[in-house]
């Protein structure tokens, strides 16, 4: 078992966000299986059962128009002619079961650490800017509470500032 020597950069770059799902395009997946695109489809032809709504999609028009506008692929050309398959995580790792390669089965171990990776970045991200979020929230609150004692300090000290002197009474010298 050879290892893959594909920086996790090239297949994060691979990786995008439609209809608010991470996935990948059915052509970089073929490349990295290193399977024709044509054969990639046939699998999931022939395996329909394997690939439900949540695990892989064929993208509209407009998602292809705007995934081509974006420059995320250089032409309508470059997708094989037709309307793309997107494939997310769990669509992944099936399709590595049906393509039935080594190097297939390899890449989708590799595609799969890095959704997971990416999905600890993303939970630690949002942890640390929930505990700024509380921190801000209480120096805020202390920002209230000391200009609070200011005010009532400046209020005591204009009463010390405004009392008359009161005549002494008693034994005087």
């Amino acid at each position: 078992m050879s290892s893959i020597i594909i920086p996790n950069e090239i297949i994060q770059d691979k990786i995008y966000l439609i209809r608010n799902i991470k996935v990948m395009l059915d052509r970089d997946l073929a490349k990295m299986f290193e399977v024709s695109p044509r054969r990639l489809r046939e699998q999931i032809a022939r395996n329909p059962g394997k690939f439900p709504e949540h695990f892989m999609f064929r993208l509209n028009e407009i998602e292809t128009e705007i995934m081509v506008s974006q420059n995320a692929i250089p032409s309508k050309q470059a997708l094989g002619g037709s309307l793309p398959y997107v494939f997310t995580e769990h669509g992944i790792l099936q399709l590595s079961n049906v393509v039935k390669s080594e190097k297939a089965t390899q890449m989708s171990i590799k595609i799969i650490e890095i959704f997971v990776s990416m999905r600890e970045f993303l939970t630690n991200n949002l942890s640390s800017k929930i505990d700024i979020q509380e921190i801000k929230r209480r120096l805020d609150n202390n920002d209230k509470n000391v200009e609070l004692l200011f005010s009532y300090l400046d209020e005591m000290m204009e009463k010390q500032e405004n009392k008359v002197e009161r005549i002494k009474i008693g034994f005087k010298k």
